[in-house]
């Protein structure tokens, strides 16, 4: 039998290939990946910024530039296709491109499911014959009817998509959603059903709003990531695109409060003592740490504990001497 080849550490090739970009700093080229975000965080809206990006060529967002440009191929699986077609068209104007000639096709199916052989082998046609660099699907809950916790039932799906980017060498994005109140966790650990969405992306980006500011990260399976790139969304007449906001203006984002605050926190909002387990649930963090935090507020005096379960102790008034 014949061993496998090997060679020296310092006899392997210095330089190898450089990362090739899409999008640079958002895609790489090729890649597959999730646009992911809480509800109502402008998810859709960057997605059709990309897509006017890449089919004309244009920066994205007015700032990242388009290495690769050519046609994109958008199922829009929740917005009416006149509001399609109202921001696509206002996201173009923003850019400053035609938009009578923007190759960005859009599939008019009323629906597709990606768990359905049919729907695969009819969007395999449909990429063949319109040849696009880019396609996006959006979002990925109105495109299956599996269940996204079990792994075994969304790597299905996601292979088929991978299957079609190599087959048709083009780039995938899949729009998703995070969790909500996922503030505290990684963007990537906040996407809502199995792990596999997360580890599937060479490409990622995750949108993200506290109050008014909404926030976009970046990570790549071949290349430096990005945290809390600032965008907001504008309105100029009957233009609305996204835009980058200067950094210098905008404060840094305040730090996600620890495992003890947020259980101090609950329980300053409930007037008897609750047990571990719905303190749990309320704060929704694990149980090891709702108890290592139950366990330093008791040692400073703040928590008292019955057969109830726990409660923060009340402040008593402090007595003053009776004026004479």
């Amino acid at each position: 039998m014949n061993p496998l080849p090997v060679q020296r550490a310092s006899q392997l090739e210095c330089h190898g290939p450089q990362t090739q970009w899409l999008v640079e700093d958002l895609w790489t080229e090729q890649a597959v990946g999730i646009l992911g975000g809480e509800p109502k965080c402008c998810k859709s809206f960057l997605a059709l910024d990309v897509a006017v990006s890449v089919a004309s060529g244009a920066a994205c967002l007015r700032q990242f530039p388009v290495r690769r440009s050519g046609p994109v191929l958008l199922f829009p699986a929740e917005d009416s296709l006149p509001v399609v077609r109202q921001r696509l068209e206002g996201i173009a104007a923003a850019a400053q491109v035609p938009f009578a000639s923007l190759p960005v096709q859009v599939i008019t199916a009323p629906s597709l499911r990606l768990d359905r052989a049919i729907d695969r082998e009819r969007l395999t046609h449909t990429v063949q014959q319109q040849h696009p660099v880019l396609l996006i699907l959006d979002p990925l809950i109105r495109l299956h009817r599996v269940d996204e916790n079990d792994a075994t039932q969304i790597a299905a799906l996601l292979s088929f998509l991978r299957e079609l980017q190599r087959k048709f060498q083009l780039a995938v994005m899949l729009v998703h959603h995070a969790r909500k109140d996922s503030q505290s966790s990684r963007p990537g650990q906040a996407l809502r059903g199995s792990s596999e969405l997360h580890g599937w992306g060479d490409s990622n980006l995750y949108m993200r709003r506290k109050g008014p500011q909404l926030t976009l990260s970046t990570e790549h399976r071949a290349a430096a990531s990005q945290d809390h790139i600032p965008l907001q969304l504008t309105q100029s007449g009957s233009v609305v695109a996204l835009q980058v906001v200067d950094r210098t203006s905008v404060p840094p984002p305040e730090a996600p409060p620890s495992p003890t605050e947020r259980v101090r926190q609950a329980l300053a909002q409930l007037q008897q003592p609750i047990p571990i387990q719905q303190l749990q649930k309320l704060c929704g963090i694990r149980t090891a740490k709702v108890c290592s935090a139950l366990a330093e507020l008791s040692n400073s005096g703040q928590v008292v504990h019955d057969a109830r379960g726990y409660q923060l102790k009340l402040s008593l008034p402090v007595s003053r001497p009776i004026d004479p």
